[in-house]
């Protein structure tokens, strides 16, 4: 019988079922995909030979990981994706984001869009993340608002994760003023999330970008959510934080946009408001680049000298509460 390796047609739909049965940002599959490829890489699940980059114990780990998920109906699934309602995108094509493979071992293995791919060749510079707490104040949307019809109006694109709050708020307000937005989800582009955001996100699919690095049919885990922050920090220049409490997912993006040597921007807000714990903790800690208005975000974006790499994901995490998520963790469904 033909191996799931021998039964794929080119690297594409290798990368499709490496997408299937490896768990976003799973380092050890990142680490063997870079070095040879997805074909190679699903050959080496289903053998016996040294995998190159992982000790023999992590190798066992890794292919006992993975080909639990090769089920028999595996090379049917990937066949049914080509040609249907979303695209893929891989290295190779001109519109795969360059600023993903800054993420190294942790890049994505490949895109699933549904939209104008076109956004994704801009430079670093043309995208701002907005990203924030679910909860959002008045103050914190009206104040998203504003920014983020700042981006539109200056033609740069907005990327966010098409969640309640803050992010919801950004995506609502550029689609208001006729500019670019991309929604980066946590799960298959079919199952939009939160489903009180089906429309919204229907509509982003229509007119802006939906993206995301599960296949059809995958449901969002909090695994995904804290795996899909890294990619909002890698494909924009800067990422701004108008609200979220210092303990919030959103920080996550935070971490990761100050390991790039991205720019990190955050909204002060009363002291009295918990949904401005974390902006004024980042502002007052210098981590962060004042935001007030639209002009702050252009000038975070066209800094000739964007922040340094001097201050780790540990130095961060510890300030902030968080930690590093153990690679190919699979979560819990949400």
């Amino acid at each position: 019988m033909a191996t799931l390796a021998e039964q794929m047609q080119g690297e594409r739909m290798a990368r499709v079922a490496l997408s299937m049965v490896a768990e976003p940002n799973d380092a050890a599959t990142g680490r063997v995909l870079a070095q040879v490829g997805g074909i190679e890489t699903l050959r080496l699940v289903e053998s016996d030979d040294p995998v190159p980059g992982l000790a023999r114990a992590d190798a066992l780990m890794w292919r006992e990981r993975l080909s639990a998920r090769i089920t028999p109906d595996l090379p049917n699934r990937v066949a049914e994706t080509q040609g249907g309602e979303f695209g893929t995108l891989v290295p190779a094509d001109k519109e795969w984001p360059a600023g993903l493979d800054d993420l190294g071992e942790r890049a994505p293995y490949l895109l699933w869009t549904r939209g104008a791919t076109s956004f994704l060749t801009a430079a670093l510079s043309d995208r701002v993340t907005i990203t924030g707490s679910r909860a959002s104040t008045s103050y914190g949307a009206h104040v998203t608002g504003d920014l983020a019809t700042g981006m539109a109006d200056e033609e740069r694109i907005v990327v966010a994760g098409g969640a309640y709050g803050i992010e919801g708020a950004a995506h609502r307000a550029v689609l208001a003023a006729g500019g670019q937005t991309v929604a980066v989800l946590a799960g298959g582009l079919d199952r939009p999330y939160p489903a009180g955001h089906s429309d919204l996100l229907r509509r982003i699919g229509d007119v802006g970008l939906l993206v995301s690095e599960l296949p059809p049919g995958a449901a969002p885990t909090r695994h995904r959510f804290i795996a899909r922050n890294r990619l909002m920090a890698a494909l924009s220049g800067a990422t701004v934080i108008p609200e979220a409490g210092v303990r919030s997912g959103s920080m996550a993006t935070v971490l990761t946009a100050r390991e790039l040597g991205r720019g990190v921007g955050a909204v002060p807000g009363p002291v009295s408001s918990a949904a401005s714990t974390g902006p004024n903790e980042l502002i007052k800690q210098r981590f962060a680049s004042l935001i007030t208005q639209p002009s702050d975000m252009i000038a975070l974006l066209d800094a000739d000298d964007p922040p340094k790499r001097g201050v780790t994901r540990a130095e961060l995490g510890q300030e902030f509460g968080h930690r590093r998520p153990e690679p190919g963790a699979p979560g819990r469904s949400l």
